[in-house]
């Protein structure tokens, strides 16, 4: 069970980027918080694995792997969200998370990293209509004015899609914390140098001390932390697996509406949030005594 409940972490620390991330772009522009992203975690990550030791991987090719994969699970990935999550509605950018999964799962069959099972693809699409229906399109803007954003969103999802698809044997082989300091390594040599030449267009001085705090927040909490999880997590399960827990993360933002803004949870809520569990369930079953074994 400790992959699916990684998995569950995950879900509760990246669905709170969302709102904060609204916070930091309303004052740093969207490839700076991506630079502060990467570069923090990356100098985290390093400093953790060279107190372990564990900072050479196994095999020279996993370095040009490693490279690669970041460009998709990072470098693409982030640039990608925040900045269409600075051009697009919040609503718009939750719904069309919903690609994620079936992008991986496109993606690991064609690549031959997994088999597609009836009660696989008919779970991924079942947790979908669940978080549509809670969302519901009708409150999403597909306007001329995000037109933008939105398929920058999607680009987004294509790229996570293959980073979760494509990852897995890379990652098992040099170990989660390992593969995914290289990984941001690589992400940062490209991230950093574009966000701090994205910052000459703001005044530095202006930017309150609680702005730099909450980016810290998105960099260690938000970023470091789910991208170890997820990473841990893809070692042990099948990469569609990985990527249907993606649906967890409008039930969290609902739960927690409740507990901290007063808010009512209703029969829409109770209806799609056993879709979703259904969908979860359907893809998970056959993997938990795997999980397990391993």
């Amino acid at each position: 069970m400790r992959p699916h409940l990684s998995l569950l972490g995950v879900q509760i620390l990246f669905g709170t980027l969302p709102v904060i991330g609204k916070v930091v772009l309303a004052v740093l522009p969207a490839v700076a918080l991506v630079g502060f992203r990467v570069g923090i975690t990356a100098l985290v990550l390093f400093l953790f694995q060279f107190y372990r030791r564990r900072i050479w991987l196994q095999e020279r090719s996993d370095y040009v792997k490693l490279a690669i994969i970041s460009l998709f699970g990072v470098t693409f990935n982030q640039l990608l969200f925040i900045g269409g999550l600075s051009l697009t509605k919040a609503s718009n950018t939750s719904l069309l998370a919903v690609t994620i999964p079936i992008f991986a799962l496109a993606v690991s069959s064609i690549a031959g990293t997994e088999r597609i099972r009836l009660a696989k693809a008919a779970g991924i699409l079942l947790a979908a209509a669940g978080v549509i229906f809670l969302i519901d399109p009708r409150n999403a803007s597909f306007s001329s004015k995000t037109t933008l954003g939105d398929l920058m969103i999607i680009a987004n999802s294509l790229s996570y899609g293959i980073f979760v698809a494509t990852s897995k044997k890379t990652i098992t082989r040099n170990g989660a914390f390992r593969s995914m300091m290289w990984v941001f390594i690589f992400a940062g040599s490209v991230c950093v140098p574009l966000g701090i030449w994205s910052l000459a267009a703001i005044d530095i001085a202006s930017v309150e001390p609680s702005i730099w705090l909450i980016t810290l927040y998105v960099a260690l909490i938000a970023t470091a932390g789910p991208y170890l999880l997820n990473a841990y997590a893809l070692s042990k399960v099948d990469p569609s697996i990985v990527a249907v827990y993606i649906y967890l993360q409008p039930m969290i933002g609902f739960i927690l509406a409740v507990v901290f803004l007063n808010e009512i949870l209703d029969l829409k809520f109770i209806v799609a949030a056993a879709l979703v569990f259904a969908g979860v369930y359907l893809t998970t079953r056959r993997s938990i005594p795997e999980a397990a074994a391993n």
